[in-house]
């Protein structure tokens, strides 16, 4: 289907002189401070230091980032094996992975309650509902980009679904006149659908870590299905398999067995808030 005369939103947000302020990044800064509040007066309601969250996101946020150039350049790396070298670390010309950040998070957060002697089961299930709420907000910003979008629609899911979305949306999904399915914005409704479900579990108190196993599982889940739907997914070396859909998989198995494991073994000994399951 063709569309003309569609102009996209700007996608500077403001200029500083000769430095353009990008919504891209203005909307994922908006994403993390509110995952950081959220995180932040559950922590204290729990009984942590109200900054705990704060004091491990200045290791976290460099750390995802670092990750998530990796994980893309890795997966990417006949692009950049011919190209300059200083291309590698180009991240404002696009090119991290959601899954990377994930990996670089989860690792610094695991040093960093080794540190301080804190229960890193503890802290995962506090960040899981933030985790989802910034991926949420976050998404948007691909939609200031115009990017992480799916095929062309076509007319028959026009008429039967596309028309139904609101036009600023499907507008900016317009590219060299060519309509894209919005899966952008399919992922972050998923989100969203997953942080109220997380917010539900927190309050029938599970055990401690399935909270974070739960969000993977959730998000893993969604993530699958809508990744078929991109145009643009990394695939695993000579193969057609998108890496994110691998990933999805393995996560989902792996946080069942885990899950399992922890309940068997008796390391998950205390439910969400910490008190002990009860023996009946």
């Amino acid at each position: 289907m063709q569309f003309n005369n569609i102009q996209p939103y700007d996608r500077v947000f403001l200029e500083l002189g000769p430095v353009p302020i990008y919504w891209y990044g203005v909307i994922i800064a908006t994403g993390a401070a509110l995952g950081l509040w959220l995180a932040t007066r559950e922590a204290k309601r729990l009984g942590l230091k109200e900054d705990i969250f704060v004091d491990l996101l200045i290791f976290a946020i460099p750390a995802a980032i670092l990750f998530a150039r990796i994980y893309y350049v890795i997966f990417e790396w006949d692009r950049y094996a011919g190209a300059p070298w200083w291309k590698v670390f180009a991240v404002w010309e696009g090119g991290i992975a959601i899954h990377g950040a994930l990996i670089g998070s989860v690792l610094t957060a695991w040093l960093f309650a080794k540190v301080k002697g804190i229960s890193f089961w503890m802290l995962a299930d506090i960040a899981a509902p933030s985790l989802l709420l910034g991926q949420a907000i976050g998404r948007w910003g691909n939609f200031m980009n115009q990017e992480a979008h799916g095929g062309p629609v076509t007319e028959e899911a026009y008429n039967h679904f596309i028309q139904y979305i609101p036009d600023f949306i499907t507008n900016q999904m317009i590219i060299d006149g060519v309509m894209y399915q919005p899966t952008f914005l399919y992922e972050s409704v998923w989100n969203i659908l997953g942080l109220i479900l997380l917010l539900y579990l927190r309050k029938v108190n599970p055990r401690r870590g399935e909270l974070f196993f739960s969000y993977l599982i959730w998000y893993s889940f969604g993530r699958f299905f809508i990744e078929g739907l991109r145009t643009d997914s990394l695939y695993l070396m000579g193969t057609d398999i998108r890496v994110a859909q691998l990933i999805s998989v393995l996560l989902i198995a792996v946080s069942v067995v885990l899950m399992y494991f922890r309940r068997k073994k008796g390391y998950a000994n205390v439910h969400y808030n910490g008190q002990l399951p009860s023996k009946k």
